[in-house]
């Protein structure tokens, strides 16, 4: 039977399910965002403000669902509930005091930081950045919480509920630059951004009721396993501080630059993240407690065959997404973002960025799911140490493309430093676990790569012979992009049946099937 089936894939298709709806009020939010501020001083000013405590809330959200769900699921694996109560009701008291203290630290320091994080703003832009800092610091306590329910959850196959952060979070930003945008411009928005925090964390404690879960006061500082959820934690939480420091490096350099620049890179990631959103997350979300299962049973072949599966998937459908995304850049641009204060001075600007992001799609949805490999073993210290290495990597190349590429410099050093981390990874892991990197997996990657570059080159053709392109209208334009993307999607289909890759069989299987069941029916 395969890996991806079973609790996995129902799992993953409610995960997917909802990462559609977090991904589409994501969208709308950067449209909305766009609209409003599009790339200016203020929208700069704006995102290093929010860069610390949104580095600080991805780390808690990666850090700490990853140490909880391995080890909230061995208790409950041998049936000590109880004990599983009491020491994650320690742990909350431990990470809510953290979490007060390091913000209460964040708001106090705000004007070190900023000048930090961005020394070549101008004053009035600093003096902004300041101010937003400390408005949007408390959105670390929520999001730390946020991320502990969710692990606590997830270790229970309980997914849909804590899939909601991300469209509540959405949602409450548009509403905030709609509603409060014109009349307090991006503090308007910061609120929004605390709004959000807090809905995540308070939607998540109904389902967490359910559970059997109480909160306790005290702290049991002497629970013996509380000591190896800070020893997994620790490591853990230096490795995702390393590797999002790829945002805090780009906002730094890109702070001398022109003006617009920040904000360039960040609507340009955006849409990079749209598919690793949909699609890789979920994936990775919904496996990784059955590979935490599979490596407490010592299954290092089955946890081997589980993550070079998930590896094949998300990079199957990344590939395509990321041709779409280099091919289709400024049409996708112009699409989502250019109306308003979005103007073609931005576009241009995003555009380039997100040419030189397509290039690292890939490596980034391969070191989410191979991180997951290691993180089921217990061995935080391997990707802490290879993302510190990625980083170096990404701070010499980017003080090496500065200088010729401008922000879109910083866009590829990203992207290089992404997969040379994902090689790194796969190298490391297939030492340490058994079946992960086959022989076959040499011709899988050669004509998935040939299946990219045929799909890059006709889709070219097309689009120039067909004249695609040449409507201004937003409803003419959405229905070229989407024909444009639904001929490339097509190309690499037919590219990958012709090279015999077995998940195109699959696919033309389910197909076969799906028609077959239909014309019984409606006979």
């Amino acid at each position: 039977m395969s890996f991806v089936t079973g609790t996995i894939a129902r799992a993953a298709f409610v995960l997917i399910l909802f990462n559609v709806l977090s991904k589409l009020t994501a969208l709308v939010r950067e449209v909305v965002i766009a609209r409003q501020f599009g790339a200016t001083a203020a929208m700069d000013a704006f995102l290093v403000a929010f860069s610390l405590p949104s580095v600080l809330f991805f780390l808690f959200t990666g850090a700490v669902a990853t140490v909880v769900v391995p080890v909230y699921s061995e208790y409950i694996a041998r049936g000590e509930e109880r004990e599983a109560q009491d020491l994650f009701g320690t742990f909350f008291n431990v990470l809510l005091l953290f979490l007060v203290l390091a913000t209460a630290l964040g708001m106090l320091f705000a004007p070190v930081l900023v000048k930090m994080l961005a020394p070549d703003f101008p004053a009035d832009t600093a003096s902004l950045a300041v101010m937003l800092t400390r408005w949007m610091f408390p959105f670390l306590i929520f999001s730390g919480l946020s991320a502990l329910f969710t692990g606590l959850l997830n270790a229970r196959n309980i997914f849909a509920v804590t899939a909601l952060n991300g469209p509540l979070s959405n949602i409450a930003v548009i509403v905030a630059v709609l509603a409060l945008g014109g009349l307090w411009g991006v503090q308007g928005m910061a609120l929004g951004v605390l709004a959000g925090g807090v809905a995540g964390a308070v939607v998540q404690l109904p389902a967490l009721r359910r559970t059997g879960y109480h909160f306790r006061p005290g702290v049991a500082l002497n629970h013996p396993d509380l000591k190896k959820i800070f020893k997994l934690l620790l490591p853990i939480t230096i490795g995702y501080s390393i590797s999002e420091t790829y945002i805090l490096i780009d906002r730094y350099l890109a702070s001398g630059l022109a003006v617009g620049s920040i904000a360039a890179l960040n609507y340009a990631n955006r849409l990079i993240q749209m598919p690793l959103g949909l699609f890789v997350t979920a994936i990775g979300t919904a496996m990784f407690p059955a590979l935490t299962r599979r490596a407490a049973e010592n299954d290092l072949s089955g946890l081997g065959e589980g993550v070079r599966r998930s590896l094949r998937i998300v990079v199957l459908v990344c590939v395509p997404a990321a041709v779409l995304l280099l091919v289709l850049r400024e049409q996708l641009v112009t699409l989502f973002f250019q109306r308003g204060a979005f103007d073609a001075r931005a576009a241009e600007m995003t555009a380039v960025a997100l040419f030189f992001y397509s290039f690292g799609l890939v490596g980034q949805a391969g070191e989410f799911i191979l991180a997951r490999g290691f993180f089921s073993v217990q061995n935080t210290r391997t990707p802490m140490v290879l993302s510190a290495v990625a980083v170096l990597i990404n701070l010499g190349l980017s003080l090496t493309l500065i200088g010729p590429l401008q922000h879109g410099g910083l866009a590829l050093a990203n992207s290089i430093a992404a997969i040379s981390n994902m090689v790194m990874m796969i190298y490391f892991l297939n030492r340490r676990i058994a079946g992960l990197w086959l022989p076959e997996m040499w011709w899988f990657s050669a004509r998935v790569l040939l299946a990219a570059l045929v799909t890059t080159g006709l889709l070219q053709v097309i689009i120039q012979t067909a004249g695609l392109f040449d409507a201004t209208g937003m409803i003419d334009s959405a229905v070229q992009v989407g024909l444009a993307a639904a001929i490339g999607l097509a190309v690499y289909l037919l590219a990958l049946t012709v090279l015999r890759l077995s998940e195109a069989g699959q696919f033309w299987d389910l197909v076969g099937r799906a028609l077959i069941h239909r014309l019984r029916w409606r006979k």
